[in-house]
């Protein structure tokens, strides 16, 4: 799917089969050609799928609207991820059709692919760019605003839990599947959204410990760190130096970032800044693309710049403030930086339980904080070493994963012959 931080994981994986000699051909929207062939992918464009830009979804499918809420959720996922998947089936069957494939690798929610294996008989693998969202019968259903239970009760109450989601997910989302496997030319499926999922090989981002165990984690699902290409060289701002020297001198550096996604800087980048004016850290905040002027007169204390290498900046880090995208919260872990995360659309609330939960950060509890509350996480989260401990405990695993040397191996191992 032609969004930033789907791109970031599959560049990744892209770029190392590409440097073990296999031909890659990288299907996405046109604005991230440029992204797959940097890592010595070819590119097959978007034609009977809606292509779109991912910083104004709203510009081609109307009904997201700003994609907040439950209906904004709910029109993303019946327009932009189910509403395309026929037509990523259709470009996928006319290019096999010209020029044979052995295998095709997806982000878990280009579901198009999922359609096209089937049709194919082709094996296929799905790479998780979102929390690993396979349902469980040890964990409340996925997405539900709840944490795993604990003791009989607990498992009864995810057990009635699931029931319900089910029953809603009949009544709402498998009609909208069903339309779309119509228009792939598939009957009706019987498996729900985890239909969607390979049952040949899961890349799962992050590892145990950052996810929830589970008892009945299928043996076709890896965990394999984080997915994520070396930016390239950029230039830094002529206020980088003061990044260096507050790291040295123990001024605690705090990152705020709302991704490249939800770029309405009145959620979460304005409060923060306007929260942490008066404290003794210094802000680096990063706008994800949208105008630097838009944040109007900053604090003495606050640095801004459209984007900066994590992998310079993250090293210098003591707190990172985020709503939420999984891939900065993996590159935040990994770097042993705690996390305080306002995460309120698509897969972000499921991001910030889990920050919590491992004991790496805060769950704000909402997409809006206000400026206190985010002072008052940031505060918390500084004087909790044991927090930036346990994310260097679980950085470390990350790191040890494997990332995209693992992935590419285990898709060599589902190649035929």
């Amino acid at each position: 799917m032609p969004f930033a931080g789907h791109v970031g994981a599959m560049t990744a994986v892209a770029g190392e089969l590409a440097a073990r000699g296999h031909e890659v051909l990288a299907y996405t929207g046109a604005k991230y050609e440029h992204r797959f062939r940097a890592v010595g992918a070819q590119w097959l464009p978007w034609e009977q799928a809606t292509d779109f830009d991912d910083s104004d979804l709203a510009a081609t499918f109307p009904p997201v609207g700003d994609g907040k809420g439950l209906r904004g959720g709910m029109a993303n996922v019946e327009h932009v991820l189910l509403g395309t998947g026929a037509g990523q089936a259709a470009d996928l069957l006319a290019e096999v059709s010209r020029k044979p494939v052995d295998l095709l690798v997806t982000d878990h929610l280009a579901f198009g692919v999922a359609l096209a294996g089937e049709t194919l008989g082709l094996p296929w693998a799905s790479v998780a760019v979102t929390p690993l969202p396979l349902e469980s019968r040890d964990l409340p259903p996925p997405g539900f605003p709840a944490l795993p239970a604990k003791g009989p009760l607990g498992r009864v109450r995810d057990r009635a839990l699931r029931s319900v989601v089910h029953a809603a997910a009949d009544r709402l989302l498998n009609p909208m599947l069903n339309r779309m496997r119509a228009g792939a030319g598939l009957p009706a499926g019987t498996g729900g959204m985890d239909s969607l999922l390979s049952p040949h090989l899961i890349l799962a981002q992050g590892v145990l410990g950052l996810d929830y165990p589970r008892g009945d984690l299928p043996p076709y699902v890896h965990f394999v760190g984080r997915l994520a290409v070396a930016p390239p060289p950029q230039e830094l701002p002529p206020w980088w130096p003061e990044v260096v020297a507050a790291r040295a001198e123990g001024l605690p550096v705090v990152h705020v970032t709302q991704g490249t996604l939800d770029l309405d800087l009145t959620d979460l980048m304005k409060p923060a800044i306007a929260g942490l004016a008066d404290e003794r850290v210094l802000v680096v905040c990063t706008t994800g693309g949208a105008p630097v002027g838009s944040l109007g007169p900053l604090p003495d204390n606050v640095r801004v710049a459209p984007f900066l290498p994590h992998d310079q900046l993250l090293p210098l880090t003591d707190v990172m403030v985020t709503n939420g995208g999984w891939g900065g919260v993996l590159a935040a872990v990994q770097a042993g930086v705690p996390l305080v995360v306002a995460g309120a659309s698509l897969d972000k609330p499921e991001v910030a339980r889990r920050v919590a939960w491992s004991g790496v950060g805060r769950n704000l509890r909402t997409g809006r904080p206000g400026a206190a509350r985010v002072r008052r996480a940031v505060r918390q989260v500084l004087s909790r070493p044991e927090l930036a401990r346990r994310a260097g405990e679980l950085g470390a695993k990350v790191a040890a994963a494997g990332g995209a040397g693992a992935a590419a191996t285990l898709l060599e191992g589902l190649i035929p012959g």
